[in-house]
């Protein structure tokens, strides 16, 4: 990656980049992927693993663990590199936290990632059945470890709050990308909005982490500001990996980071004082989480 501008173009069926090598991932198999594979489906439940297309989902499904996604598979926002689906939400479902909790004691999860969709449709954004599910969980699997990848909830903090007081060992928020390239990425959103619902939750004595994609035509002063803006805010936790693009009409890539310049910055970070830094071009948010409560 260099410091010049890359430029995001539109693009066509022709214009697709070629994937290198070092992206190539093994389809998903073996006994315990089937295993997990047929809870989700018996269950009726959603994972990002399977909406956002995860290039991990046969390593972690393979090990027995998923990410949950509550509230429903449709989103409120249109973001520009997320492959969940956008509409009108069905009605939240008060009977998915039971479900959630059921299906994490099955699995015998010890680590559980439980993210969801934004809904902005709903007066308390999905916060309320954010909190029965995490509640459902630790009355289920009082051992199991909990992380929350939360929405910003439009800012409204009471909202957040909710969450905030059930208290889950990592409390996640992804910036997805650096402040100049925020607007085109996560069209709703706001870049200090989510370094606030970072502040807030360290406020409240959780760690914290979050989450960039690179490949964007974000330069690389920009990825090392971003960590310092993490950092300003006691962020304990960064993601960083390669952004795909899932289909056509989604931002296509402007490079394909190399994984020496991830080795670099996850340098950077650590020296930085992040006291994990996840970097790779497969690296996503939930990748070896269950290494950052330790």
């Amino acid at each position: 990656m260099s410091d010049i501008p890359g430029e995001v173009v539109a693009t066509t069926p022709h214009h697709r980049r070629r994937k290198p090598d070092w992206l190539r991932v093994k389809l998903p198999t073996g006994d315990n992927y089937r295993k997990v594979s047929a809870i989700v489906g018996e269950h009726k439940l959603h994972t990002i693993c399977q909406s956002g297309n995860c290039p991990n989902m046969g390593e972690c499904w393979g090990a027995g663990t998923a990410t949950f996604m509550i509230l429903g598979n449709i989103c409120t926002r249109s973001c520009g590199f997320c492959n969940v689906a956008t509409g009108r939400p069905l009605d939240a479902d008060p009977f998915e936290p039971a479900r959630v909790a059921r299906s994490v004691q099955l699995m015998n999860v010890k680590h559980c990632v439980i993210t969801s969709v934004d809904r902005d449709d709903l007066k308390d954004g999905g916060s309320d059945i954010w909190a029965r599910t995490i509640r459902a969980v630790r009355r289920m699997s009082p051992g199991t470890k909990l992380e929350t990848l939360i929405p910003d909830f439009k800012g409204e903090w009471h909202n957040l709050a909710t969450v905030l007081d059930t208290r889950p060992d990592v409390l996640s928020h992804n910036l997805e990308t650096v402040r100049r390239l925020t607007k085109l990425v996560r069209v709703q959103a706001r870049y200090d909005r989510s370094l606030e619902v970072l502040l807030r939750a360290k406020r409240a004595g959780l760690r914290t982490k979050s989450g960039v994609m690179l490949g964007l035509g974000e330069r690389d002063h920009e990825v090392l500001e971003t960590m310092d803006d993490l950092r300003s805010v006691g962020c304990d936790v960064l993601t960083l990996g390669q952004y795909l693009q899932p289909t056509q009409r989604h931002l296509p890539v402007v490079e394909f980071v190399h994984p020496d310049t991830f080795a670099r910055f996850r340098e950077e970070g650590l020296a930085r004082g992040l006291r994990f830094v996840e970097s790779g071009p497969l690296v996503r948010s939930s990748y070896h989480a269950e290494k950052h409560v330790l």
